[in-house]
């Protein structure tokens, strides 16, 4: 009887139970890298669309109308169409779409080199907008489930991978399609190949793994905010209104307005997307630190008188606010995804549709009326507005309510 007591305290359940608490606040740092890579390649191959849209015109005669309807497929394809496949991964884990999404985004862009004419070309597109729709909300949930406590962290290193992507889609694009025409595109075959494979190898590690965690967190999960998404989904609207405007209007503000050199382009949107990437990872932990909403309402504000500087300011100087001022408007980007989700717990996979696919995508509208503005009243006066809309997102961020989970408090 007296080592009756002792013997029940070294039984084997507590470490099991310790292993058990462990997992349950570490993230999975090998999973969310492999999903990371996953999101650099669909961007990457997203993100090079932009840069090989002058090829494309040239190659097939195309009017800018035409070039404008390929932007519209891509954008409905790739963005409006992601919170049905949210919707989808809310119902049951469809980790077999990982793979075959990375495959369709890459299959579907690298094609476009050798599109036969206009009507392959938009299947073509609209084959990678598809791809794109597919991986995000899927790849997002999965990303989610496996990060542990410290959300915010783990996505923003999965949003690393997409935001890298997005910044070296163009110099990459144009390196190939300059040394080795319109066929150059089927060079993101390679990357498009190896990342499905891999996803394709840890399927089950995928599913083992995400499947526990997420019946513990179904368990504390709170009630939907649909109220709060709908401002949270403008909030990320007008920032994505913001962002597209400048990587949209800034390579014409130099060259048609300053007479700068066109070959600086490139520079300057690898400027401004790339100091975005890197500031993904400084957020997260921050987020997770001070809470998603309280990062989401001050870090708008934070951007704009960044935006402001580079409109007033030349030369290296305008090169070092416009890399600050991409840097903080870039940094909320995994943030708002943790926030949506919070807002949405019971459908986490539709939440990440709505703020990566929909929000965003609805931002590229408010391009078209810039495009207005800037034909009527100057590329400056677009800028301005630009910029100015960030303090329209401020005052909506102040009535973003408090989420009904803790981990975004």
């Amino acid at each position: 009887m007296a080592d009756s007591k002792p013997a029940a305290y070294r039984a084997p359940v507590a470490p099991a139970l310790v292993a058990s608490t462990a997992d349950g606040i570490r993230p999975n740092a090998k999973l969310i890298a492999l999903l990371s890579l996953g999101h650099f390649v669909v961007d990457l191959n997203q993100g090079s669309l932009p840069a090989v849209l002058p090829f494309l015109k040239s190659a097939h005669q195309l009017s800018y109308a035409a070039v404008a309807t390929i932007v519209l497929a891509a954008n409905v394809a790739g963005s409006i169409v992601q919170p049905l496949f949210g919707y989808f991964a809310d119902q049951t884990a469809r980790r077999w779409m990982l793979p075959l999404s990375v495959l369709l985004t890459g299959v579907g862009f690298s094609l476009m080199g050798l599109a036969p004419g206009y009507g392959a070309l938009l299947a073509l597109v609209v084959v990678m907008g598809l791809g794109v729709a597919a991986y995000h909300p899927e790849a997002y949930k999965t990303a989610t489930n496996v990060a542990g406590e410290r959300k915010a962290t783990a996505l923003s290193w999965f949003s690393l991978g997409g935001n890298v992507g997005v910044a070296l889609g163009p110099p990459v694009i144009t390196v190939l399609v300059s040394g080795l025409g319109l066929a150059g595109s089927l060079g993101l075959l390679a990357p498009t190949v190896v990342a499905a494979a891999l996803l394709l190898a840890v399927l089950p590690a995928l599913s083992r793994s995400a499947a526990p965690r997420a019946a513990a967190a179904a368990a504390a999960r709170g009630v939907n905010m649909p109220r709060a998404m709908a401002l949270l989904i403008l909030v990320v609207t007008i920032r994505s209104w913001t962002g597209l405007g400048f990587t949209t209007f800034v390579p014409f503000y130099y060259i048609d307005v300053l007479g700068a050199d066109p070959r600086l382009v490139g520079p300057l949107l690898f400027v401004f997307l790339g100091a975005g990437a890197a500031a993904t990872v400084v957020a997260g932990p921050l987020a997770d630190r001070w809470g998603a909403r309280a990062f989401m309402q001050w870090v708008l504000l934070a951007a704009l008188p960044f935006g402001v500087l580079f409109l007033l300011a030349r030369g290296v100087l305008a090169f070092v606010m416009l890399g600050l001022f991409g840097a903080l408007l870039t940094s909320s980007f995994s943030v708002s995804v943790v926030l949506g989700q919070a807002y949405l717990p019971r459908n986490a996979g539709m939440a990440s549709g709505l703020i990566v696919g929909f929000a965003i995508g609805a931002g590229g509208l408010g391009v078209t009326a810039l495009g207005w503005v800037a034909d009527r009243y100057g590329l400056p006066a677009a800028l301005w507005i630009s910029t100015l809309m960030l303090l329209l997102a401020f005052v909506a961020t102040r009535f973003l309510p408090a989420p009904s989970v803790h981990e975004a408090r």
